[in-house]
């Protein structure tokens, strides 16, 4: 998701200060209070997450957040066996629903990246000890959005390459690291980071 580039927050309906890009909207602020940044173990909702980022590329996050019922219902709740088994009839089919971005090398990218995500979790165990296996030390992180790639976003994305997943460059999955919790990064005055922080304190690591 393209985050402004600011240390400064914003302010909720109830007047704490938050990240500035909250206030977009209310689906947006109820998004940044509940979801963003707390980490994710689940194989779905990270794989739901990498396919969603992937068609917010040369889009903003609110159009795509608005979008994700329509896409949980076009993509079977982004079950990774069941678009794994998704044929070119179904690739047509999404291509003319336009309750969701009808980009059709996205579409594809989606089904074939379902696949590429059978063989990780059979060579890894889960995608979910794939993806926190790339979770960068404090030491790693730059101050709260101050940028939109790192050496880990790198890393997993020239793998993710490598294994076979396509419109996951390292931007996308910067994106992608912040939203489920690999590193805390809303700002140092956003009332929500000590509740993420917490979170991430408590989170058991998968596959450790």
């Amino acid at each position: 998701m393209g985050l402004p580039m600011t240390s400064n927050a914003g302010t909720g309906s109830d007047v704490q200060p938050r990240c500035p890009w909250s206030a977009a909207s209310g689906e947006m602020l109820t998004y940044h209070d509940t979801e963003w940044g707390f980490p994710v173990d689940s194989d779905q909702r990270l794989f739901e997450k990498l396919c969603l980022e992937s068609f917010q590329s040369g889009l903003s996050w609110r159009t795509i957040l608005h979008k994700r019922q329509a896409f949980r219902r076009a993509f079977s709740d982004f079950d990774i066996p069941t678009v794994a088994r998704f044929n070119d009839g179904d690739a047509a089919r999404l291509v003319q629903d336009a309750s969701i971005v009808r980009n059709r090398r996205k579409i594809a990218a989606v089904i074939g990246n379902a696949r590429a995500a059978e063989r990780l979790i059979e060579s890894e165990g889960s995608l979910a000890a794939f993806t926190w296996s790339y979770e960068p030390t404090s030491e790693e992180t730059e101050p709260p959005q101050t940028v939109s790639i790192s050496p880990a976003s790198v890393a997993m994305s020239k793998e993710l390459k490598r294994r076979g997943w396509a419109f996951l460059g390292p931007t996308t999955v910067f994106a992608f690291m912040q939203s489920m919790g690999l590193l805390n990064d809303h700002t140092y005055d956003c009332v929500i980071r000590p509740s993420v922080q917490a979170a991430r304190t408590g989170f058991v690591r998968p596959g450790r």
